[in-house]
């Protein structure tokens, strides 16, 4: 079999491409660490901040109302979710009284600003840091808990480690191109990386528990079924996250659905490359055929 052969010579070369994207990954997390003080870019719901809403339907130029405010600032067009049309504005910033915004936004936007068309909420910096601390410590609760899983399922140790750190891949290179992108991640997209884990283990799970416990076929046939069903249940999942990105119009969904599409994206490389050669290389020593 010609696929059979050239995995054969070449899964040790296959299984270093998501671990030098990983490694790059790594490089860019650090660089914005460095850079800004922080590994993610947090919008204000979890650095805390000005999240304002003005309802009206009079288009407005989204570049001139951010260079009006200054500081930076995230703003988008709220619309209606039956018809696509604009109802609102939202303005998420920092660094910045309300009163000072709401004065800038009368003024960007000719409009008088009353509790009828306006609503604004403030998140002080020490709940929006402690809100962020808690939900990283949800995440790394949540890794801890599928890693003891995934040892008492296996009993071993490299296959295990193989899960684990294709959830890492997973994981590690959404967020760095993120970062790249310059987004800014809302409670919601730490809440997308939390189902994320578990969108990178599914597929795991699938080719280590046909590979290691079900030895009726040859190894390559076992690991190539595997493949095909896993590739089938992303597949499917990625439609699905383009559906939901095109046709949503809430910013919290659409962030939500991007970052999982990365992250199923980025998991198709490291769990049939990267994770398929370590359990490919662990059968071969180990002589399971």
């Amino acid at each position: 079999m010609k696929l059979e052969e050239f995995y054969n010579k070449n899964y040790k070369l296959l299984m270093l491409i998501p671990i030098i994207v990983l490694i790059i990954s790594l490089a860019f997390i650090s660089y914005n660490y460095m850079s800004k003080g922080e590994l993610i870019n947090r919008d204000v719901t979890l650095k805390g901040g000005i999240s304002a809403i003005v309802y009206t339907d009079k288009p407005a130029n989204i570049k001139e109302l951010q260079n009006a405010i200054k500081v930076d600032s995230v703003v988008r067009t709220l619309t209606d979710f039956s018809t696509g049309k604009q109802v609102g504005i939202i303005i998420e910033v920092s660094d910045i009284k309300s009163e000072e915004l709401k004065s800038i936004l009368e003024s960007s936007l000719n409009m008088k600003l009353t509790d009828q068309n306006y609503s604004v909420e403030e998140t002080g910096a020490a709940l929006g840091e402690s809100f962020f601390k808690e939900l990283i410590y949800i995440v790394l609760i949540a890794f801890l808990l599928m890693s003891i899983v995934v040892f008492i399922t296996f009993r071993t140790f490299i296959p295990p480690i193989a899960v684990i750190f294709a959830a890492l891949i997973d994981i590690t290179v959404p967020l760095a191109i993120i970062n790249v992108l310059g987004m800014k991640i809302s409670s919601a997209g730490i809440v997308a990386f939390l189902l994320l884990i578990g969108y990178s283990v599914d597929t795991d799970i699938l080719l280590t528990t046909r590979v290691l416990k079900r030895t009726g076929s040859p190894l390559f046939n076992r690991m190539y079924n595997a493949m095909k069903t896993g590739l089938t249940m992303t597949f499917c999942a990625i439609s699905v996250m383009l559906i939901g990105i095109i046709f949503s119009t809430s910013p919290i969904f659409k962030e939500m659905f991007f970052i999982i599409l990365l992250g199923l994206i980025v998991d198709t490389f490291s769990t049939w490359l990267t994770n398929t050669g370590i359990l490919y290389s662990y059968c071969k020593k180990k002589n399971i055929q």
